[in-house]
């Protein structure tokens, strides 16, 4: 009964805060825990699965249910920009001459005639003129958005939260891949809307586990990420994309494609395969600055209303200042130029990345800003967490990425963009040491460093 199984996890909780169950101790096997207290296996089940909820606990594959330090209960999916000397953690490309870059740009958005109307109210779809910027900036592998079918919102999490307001009310499921982009959580949570995680392989979500759901227990809508997914780097190829297309045709569900990392490639978007369904959502933060924030969203005609409804009621609108200088970052070429040069930066630090960590066990796209590391026997990734902050290093583990409801790999991502290329070969250099050293192991054991 749900009195029950919360009064169990409150009185894990208690002994978490307590002391009495310390960071890193090993949890029962939930069939042992359910014998141990008298309950069903499916009762220690949703204990389980409520105290990883409350991020009390992390399980990763084949390796049990272990109680988180309190440096990772305090880094949850969203976390705050970290002070730790060498940032693996967040993803915020910034190159080293960007000031320059937008300054110039900026003196040209800020004269009187083009402040004076930025100060007015706009609505969700901005002007004409915007969406027509707007809609030959984000164009791609061969695809281009109906200036008409674009809207404006303050940055990209807002975008995603108009999405999913617009295909889902409070109480509906929407599907995403089992491990995703962390504030979805959080953003679908606020929401009222419940995430469901769906299989995945070395393309990205599986066409079938999507039709099982449908089968079963039917999906309003996915989330999904086509090119360089967050946390795994990995893309969907043509034939992929191509069968997500033919389901949601099949089945007429919408799908939200975040390509927040789509400008580092040339891939067309899954928007380009089934634009009759796809909500595509764009974001400055990565392909800019943070600090110069827009969400653009292309909606198809169905949908649209819905979305710009959402926009207005959670008010979520771009303001008329940043979009007018965004507007111009966009129409005198600095925002390509600077995309351009990122996409060379990421390889970059992806050959570091490649020779630093040679012979560890790690994924990765050479055009992405981030790689996933699978860890070897003997570390979880928790563990690795607590130990390279100990040596001045943030970096977040698989559970950050992986939906409630289920176990972890043993992995981390490990973000490559924040650090000066040189301090980030240093620093990788530095945490393959820490891998291979049997002192910082939690276990005890050699970790053997497995092949990629």
């Amino acid at each position: 009964m749900i009195a029950d199984y919360l009064t169990l996890a409150d009185s894990l909780a208690a002994e978490i805060a307590s002391g009495q169950l310390a960071p890193g101790d090993r949890l029962p096997p939930q069939r042992d825990f359910a014998y141990q207290r008298g309950i069903a296996a499916s009762t220690a089940s949703r204990v389980y699965a409520e105290l990883r909820r409350r991020g009390l606990v992390t399980g990763e594959v084949g390796r049990g249910t272990y109680v988180r330090s309190a440096l990772a209960q305090s880094h949850p999916a969203l976390t705050e920009p970290s002070p730790a000397a060498l940032d693996l953690e967040l993803n915020f490309p910034l190159l080293p001459h960007q000031g320059h870059t937008i300054a110039a740009a900026l003196h040209r958005a800020l004269r009187p005639d083009t402040i004076h109307h930025a100060l007015k109210p706009i609505g969700a779809t901005a002007t004409p003129q915007a969406r027509t910027i707007a809609s030959r900036f984000l164009a791609r592998g061969g695809w281009q958005p109906a200036a008409d079918s674009l809207a404006f919102t303050g940055n990209g999490r807002q975008a995603i939260a108009a999405a999913l307001a617009a295909i889902a009310n409070p109480g509906e499921r929407i599907g995403a891949e089992a491990l995703t982009y962390p504030a979805l959580q959080s953003i679908a949570t606020q929401l009222g809307i419940t995430v469901v995680p769906l299989a995945m392989d070395q393309y990205g979500v599986l066409p079938e586990a999507i039709a099982q759901h449908q089968q079963t227990a039917p999906l309003k809508g996915l989330y999904l990420q086509p090119c360089l997914h967050n946390p795994l780097g990995i893309s969907m190829d043509p034939a992929r994309k191509q069968a997500i297309a033919n389901l949601l045709h099949a089945t007429g569900l919408p799908a939200i494609e975040d390509a927040t990392y789509g400008f580092l490639t040339d891939d067309p978007p899954l928007a380009a395969f089934a634009p009759q369904q796809v909500i595509y959502v764009e974001s400055f933060s990565k392909r800019i600055a943070p600090g110069l924030t827009l969400g653009i969203v292309s909606a198809p005609a169905a949908i649209a209303p819905r979305l710009h409804h959402s926009i207005r009621a959670g008010g979520w609108s771009a303001a008329g200042v940043p979009l007018a200088v965004a507007l111009q970052v966009i129409g005198d070429g600095t925002a390509e130029s600077i995309s351009r040069e990122k996409r060379q930066d990421a390889r970059d630090r992806q050959a570091i990345a490649r020779h630093c960590l040679a012979g560890l066990s790690w994924q990765a796209d050479p055009r992405a800003y981030h790689l996933w590391l699978h860890l070897p026997p003997g570390w979880r990734a928790e563990a690795l967490v607590e130990t390279a902050a100990r040596h001045g290093m943030a970096l977040l583990p698989a559970s950050a990425f992986t939906l409630s409801n289920h176990h972890a790999p043993p992995a981390v991502r490990l973000a490559l963009s924040a650090p000066p290329q040189d301090q980030l070969r240093a620093g990788l250099e530095t945490l393959r040491r820490l891998i291979a050293t049997a002192t910082d192991c939690p276990s005890g054991s050699t970790p053997s460093p497995a092949g990629q």
